[in-house]
């Protein structure tokens, strides 16, 4: 653990069975903390091995996948199209389920700006500023996240060491930053629509996101799939 980051301990751990839109279900546990140094209320979501009662001496996975998922109420819980939150969420659950680890959702709408001002970015945006002007245009930041409460519950469970489900870089330099070590980094697939195909494409550009995928299963939720970085060009070829 980083020398200044401050300790938190596991304020309460309950089973709770998920279950989505889609049918696909899950064993899960789901984790509160004291001591959390933005004093939000964050989660951490134990799924696969890791959905079993943690105990002192329990075994945990020798690398566990984990994905610190900033919370996005229109796209996690209204299927907001203008984002990839939601399909992402989706995917980070079956993929840790299948593999054990964590799913860490962070109260940080808006990549930290809050819902309402995240809704006035969307206004701008309308008008031709992309994703990340939109907050500069608000007196905000590009993106305002800390991952210092992610690393701290890490901590506390027990995972010093990750292997992280993430197009961002910038998470994988903070958490190692806060002590964390990040033994891989795996990216999520591209969930690509017509409405958020330049959003993903300014995330590859300005955000200098690894949208990566193999080959293959092309689907109304991911119709551009190559491998290596994705494209740009072939981002916003989708919303034609």
């Amino acid at each position: 653990m980083s020398p200044s980051l401050p300790t938190a301990t596991i304020r309460t751990q309950v089973a709770l069975p998920l279950r989505f839109p889609d049918g696909y279900a899950a064993a899960a546990r789901i984790y509160t903390f004291h001591g959390l140094a933005d004093g939000l209320e964050h989660l951490a979501i134990g799924l696969g091995a890791a959905a079993e009662a943690l105990r002192p001496r329990a075994a945990r996975p020798t690398l566990p996948l984990v994905r610190p998922h900033s919370e996005c109420l229109t796209g996690d819980v209204f299927g907001s199209q203008r984002c990839d939150c939601g399909p992402q969420l989706r995917e980070a659950v079956e993929r840790i389920a299948k593999v054990g680890g964590y799913l860490l959702y962070l109260r940080q709408e808006g990549r930290g700006i809050g819902l309402y001002s995240k809704l006035d970015a969307y206004v701008l945006q309308d008008t031709g500023l992309d994703t990340y002007e939109a907050n500069i245009a608000l007196g905000r930041g590009e993106d305002e996240r800390d991952y210092t409460a992610a690393a701290q519950m890490l901590h506390a469970l027990g995972v010093p060491q990750v292997a992280l489900l993430s197009n961002n870089p910038d998470k994988a330099a903070q958490l190692t930053r806060l002590g964390v070590t990040v033994a891989e980094r795996i990216p999520t697939r591209v969930h690509v629509s017509g409405a958020n195909a330049r959003y993903l494409a300014t995330k590859a550009c300005r955000g200098a996101h690894t949208l990566q995928l193999a080959h293959g299963d092309r689907s109304a939720d991911d119709p551009v799939r190559t491998r290596g970085a994705l494209s740009p060009a072939l981002l916003l070829e989708a919303q034609g």
